[in-house]
């Protein structure tokens, strides 16, 4: 890596960015007002290259956000981009000024200055592999149609409570198909009354709905029915119909999602396999896939969300994103240990679940989970140490290359809080 020997603090925004040229001894070079547009920002790197003369990888660009149109255009030229912690240059910041006075110049100087004096704490951004930007787009939407999804079966099953409460009795999830096919063909009570059992059993026979049959079904409907005021039913079931719509919408972009989330990691499995010199990850989606309880959100997750850090085995930096590192406060006599609250909040969910579903189905996994559980540790607690011993042996099983062994003993780690 070439040493850098000019820096640029870049402050982004929507739609103009400021940026700072600094030299290697910190005297401040010339500020830019560089608005959101192609031609602009190219003219920018442009004019960076001229007025300094050096070559753009002798050039550090410092930003707060590690993704986005200016640090890919900026990679894309051959600068050396580095990423920071939006926090971090709030501390930084504090460098230039007691009172607490902010804007796009300041800023745009702290970033420069920091990276210049204190690079160490930045993180050095590299271009990414077109599937793993495709996947963590898929799986980010996947996250907000599963939150919107959520956010319209509590509408339904709410305007279900105000007429037809019984129907709702039937399934935990009032969002899926074959509950919204019953509600189209039975929407009221008065309906309930007169619909035959062998058209209910048509609906359940094309959802290959077991777990109910027809008579059952029709026994819950045709429970005594609420008294409402007259109007209720039919603004109710226009509501629903609304959201019906909707859902089944949002149901077919899951399965959609779900499928290119499958096919996404099938293609960076495969591409892994077809470069020559990446033996040593040729068989990193295969020993991904082969640990307990990591499914495909999860996978797709981790590697859209932690890729650098799986590519580099870095157990501590994957236990410190994904929250399961515990944060130590240590002043004199004090010493306390708090739960890690700054994390990829999208990481610690997914390694929850991970957790969740190994200590159900490993049994290494189950017995941690149950050791911690009698030590009085509370459920979430217990499931992060469980993500954590998990991390490791994932980072191990990376590094020897191996696919997990479920017969294989690993020593217990710290646990997590």
């Amino acid at each position: 890596m070439d040493e850098p020997r000019w820096f640029v603090g870049f402050d982004w925004a929507s739609a103009v960015h400021c940026a700072h040229l600094i030299d290697a001894d910190g005297n401040f070079v010339r500020e830019y007002k560089v608005k959101h547009e192609g031609g602009a920002l190219g003219g920018f790197y442009g004019e960076l290259l001229q007025v300094t003369g050096a070559k753009a990888e002798e050039i550090a660009i410092a930003i707060e956000t590690p993704r986005g149109p200016v640090v890919e255009s900026a990679l894309e030229r051959g600068f050396q981009v580095f990423a920071l912690n939006p926090k971090q240059l709030d501390r930084f910041r504090d460098r230039y000024t007691v009172a607490g006075a902010k804007d796009d110049s300041r800023d745009a100087e702290a970033l420069g200055q920091s990276l210049r004096t204190d690079r160490k704490v930045f993180r050095r951004l590299h271009g990414e592999d077109p599937l793993v930007i495709q996947l963590r787009e898929w799986s980010r939407m996947h996250d907000e149609l599963m939150q919107e999804r959520t956010r319209l079966a509590n509408k339904l099953r709410d305007q279900l409570w105000r007429y037809y409460p019984q129907i709702a009795q039937l399934t935990e999830d009032v969002a899926d198909d074959w509950f919204l096919d019953l509600w189209e063909h039975v929407p009221t009570p008065a309906k309930a009354a007169r619909v035959t059992e062998k058209s209910v059993a048509r609906i359940l026979a094309a959802r290959r709905i077991r777990r109910i049959d027809a008579a059952q079904v029709l026994s819950t409907l045709r429970q005594p029915p609420i008294t409402v005021a007259v109007g209720t039913t039919e603004a109710a079931t226009a509501h629903i119909g609304a959201l019906a719509e909707r859902l089944r919408l949002i149901n077919q972009q899951i399965k959609q999602g779900e499928r290119q989330l499958d096919l996404l990691c099938d293609a960076i499995e495969a591409a892994a396999e077809s470069e020559p010199g990446q033996i040593c990850e040729q068989r990193d989606v295969a020993i991904l896939r082969s640990c307990p309880g990591l499914g495909r959100i999860t996978l797709a997750t981790l590697l859209a969300e932690a890729r650098e850090p799986l590519q580099r085995r870095d157990y501590h930096v994957m236990r410190a994103t994904s929250g399961v590192a515990p944060v130590t406060r240590r002043s004199g006599k004090s010493f306390i240990v708090l739960r890690r609250l700054a994390c990829n909040n999208r990481l610690r969910t997914a390694l929850y679940h991970w957790a969740r579903v190994a200590a159900q189905n490993d049994p290494a996994s189950r017995r941690q989970y149950a050791r911690l559980r009698a030590r009085g540790h509370k459920h979430a607690r217990a499931l992060r140490s469980v993500g954590d011993r998990l991390l490791k042996v994932l980072c191990t099983l990376l590094e020897r290359q191996e696919l997990f062994d479920p017969n294989h003993d690993t020593p217990p780690t710290q646990s997590a809080l």
